[in-house]
């Protein structure tokens, strides 16, 4: 049954074919423990001792009815005490899914629970069968807003989906921008629905909230929106399957931020989320919940960094004193190259290709204690000097090897994309970048893992790089192997499960330097030869005397620096 409020639109259903996780389970699925689901709920304000009847409730991707069934047991419940009847409570809820299974499981999940409550069967199941329509969220008119938004919203990133759904969404949805992952749209498209004194209230990951992708996101509500209180959940386990995501809840609705109470959450248990929602609700015994209160939030698109206001402080202190990475020295942060293949396009010494179509090459597991060890491989160069792919009729051998792996060469998107140029690696090949001295970073780590290459290899693109025009290498690679630099990344980075830190190149140009002029001679010299010794313990010691300060913040990192 179809309300008149709204029409549900979808595409063809093979273009919301997602794939599947390595577990079996379909990508954008993510249950949420029933507790988690209650404080969610009440941070909306959608609480069974209001008039839920007078309010409209809308959750933009059932999934498995984890929201819907406590919605609708609490909505009920105030039914009875406002002395509700039936067609009044028709329309009080609104959800979506794409998937028909999913539809079907949720309204025999809620027709279930309204049974339980007392409600004769058939009326149950009509409502089950009013509020829940098997449709695309992100692409369905409605003839309303509401009053409260709440939900897990799909964990798919852009490049999953199908041409185009990404064609279609990216017209609709501002929020969409770079790699972004879909729920920024379902935050979107739930904020333009809020109705004036209405609430979002959602759990995701928190990337959005530090990344590139999100500024846009981060920017429409520093405009328009007010943060009412924000859920740290790094520590705890929100869902019912294991995911390799650190996600926190954040409720939002209409007007301009003052001061935002932030929550740490340290396991998400029941009586956790119990104290938590008490807490943010204003109750005066916070119960044991750690609770910071922020007096101001973040402007415009500045990333939301929620270690804590003494963090926060110190950060903005060293940022008001020095300049971005970028902009000292010359020194220039990139990633190293994409091939789309390495199967094929990392090859050893014994290949049988001209030779000056192989550029040296470094993997991560080519670093070692700071420095790099020679592996043998290269990387084959499909480009010429002049930025253009080569002429393989100039080139027999690596045209022969090519076509030996034409069928799989072409299966990549890049090749599929540009069919004369089939054969040429994601990313250019610039053997200049080889010869240039350089730091190299690991993506992923505990904490800065920096080694210097004197200029020999090109990066692999696990590895991001840093040069510099002005700086002593070695001694840049002391500032940026010490906590002072970490502090910056730590600061901004996307935490992962174990303690490791994504060190992309959004995060590394996070980073604050001094002037090269600035340091003494003598100190440059002990930044040198402590980072070749890989004394970590001065390093840290030197790199404060480099910025002018006496200490720092203490933060939890997991020092893998050796």
């Amino acid at each position: 049954m179809q309300t008149a409020l709204d029409l549900t639109v979808m595409l063809p259903p093979s273009a919301y074919d997602y794939g599947e996780r390595s577990s079996g389970e379909t990508h954008g699925v993510v249950l949420t423990k029933p507790h988690v689901v209650n404080l969610i709920l009440d941070l909306a304000g959608y609480t069974a001792d209001r008039d839920l009847a007078s309010l409209s409730l809308l959750e933009p991707a059932c999934g498995h009815g984890a929201f819907l069934v406590p919605a609708a047991e609490r909505l009920i419940q105030s039914a009875r005490r406002h002395d509700r009847d039936l067609l009044q409570i028709a329309s009080a809820i609104r959800s979506y899914d794409i998937a028909r299974d999913h539809v079907d499981r949720s309204r025999l999940a809620v027709a279930g629970a309204l049974a339980r409550l007392g409600l004769p069967h058939g009326d149950a199941e009509r409502l089950a069968e009013a509020w829940i329509a098997h449709g695309d969220f992100l692409l369905t008119s409605q003839g309303r807003r509401f009053d409260a938004v709440v939900g897990n919203p799909p964990y798919v990133r852009i490049e999953q989906l199908s041409p185009e759904l990404q064609e279609e969404y990216r017209q609709r949805y501002r929020s969409l921008y770079d790699r972004a992952d879909l729920y920024v749209a379902f935050i979107e498209r739930g904020l333009d629905l809020l109705a004036p004194g209405g609430v979002l209230s959602f759990i995701c990951a928190d990337r959005w909230t530090l990344n590139r992708y999100g500024a846009p996101l981060r920017r429409m509500l520093s405009r328009w929106f007010r943060v009412q209180c924000y859920v740290d959940l790094h520590r705890a386990s929100p869902f019912e399957s294991d995911v390799v995501a650190y996600p926190s809840i954040f409720a939002v609705s209409p007007g301009k931020t003052g001061s935002v109470p932030v929550a740490t959450l340290r396991t998400a248990s029941p009586e956790e989320c119990e104290a938590a929602s008490a807490a943010l609700r204003g109750a005066p015994e916070r119960g044991g919940v750690a609770v910071s209160e922020y007096p101001s939030w973040f402007e415009g698109d500045d990333p939301w960094v929620l270690s804590s206001p003494e963090h926060l402080e110190a950060l903005r202190a060293l940022e008001a004193r020095f300049a971005p990475i970028e902009e000292v020295g010359g020194t220039r942060v990139g990633i190293g190259v994409a091939t789309g293949n390495d199967r094929i396009y990392i090859v050893g010494d014994e290949v049988d290709i001209e030779r000056d179509r192989l550029v040296p090459l470094v993997l991560r597991d080519q670093l070692d204690g700071g420095r790099v060890r020679d592996a043998g491989r290269f990387v084959i160069n499909t480009f010429g000097d002049d930025g253009k792919v080569v002429n393989l009729e100039q080139y027999p051998k690596l045209a022969g090897y090519l076509r030996a792996h034409e069928a799989e060469i072409r299966k990549r998107y890049i090749a599929q994309r540009s069919a004369a140029s089939w054969f040429r690696t994601i990313d250019r090949v610039v053997p200049e970048l080889a010869s240039a001295p350089k730091l190299l970073i690991p993506d992923i780590a505990g904490s800065n893992e920096v080694a210097y290459e004197e200029g020999r290899f090109l990066p692999h693109h696990n590895l991001y790089f840093v040069t510099s025009e002005a700086w002593d290498m070695e001694a840049l690679g002391g500032l940026l192997s010490s906590r002072v630099a970490l502090f910056f990344v730590w600061s901004y980075a996307v935490k992962m499960r174990g303690g490791y830190l994504r060190f992309q190149a959004q995060y590394l140009r996070r980073i604050r330097l001094p002037p090269p002029a600035s340091v003494p001679e003598e100190l440059i010299g002990d930044l040198r030869g402590s980072f070749r010794q890989r004394d970590f313990h001065r390093l840290d010691a030197l790199a404060l005397r480099a910025y002018g300060i006496d200490a720092l913040p203490g933060f939890s990192f997991l020092d893998t620096r050796r």
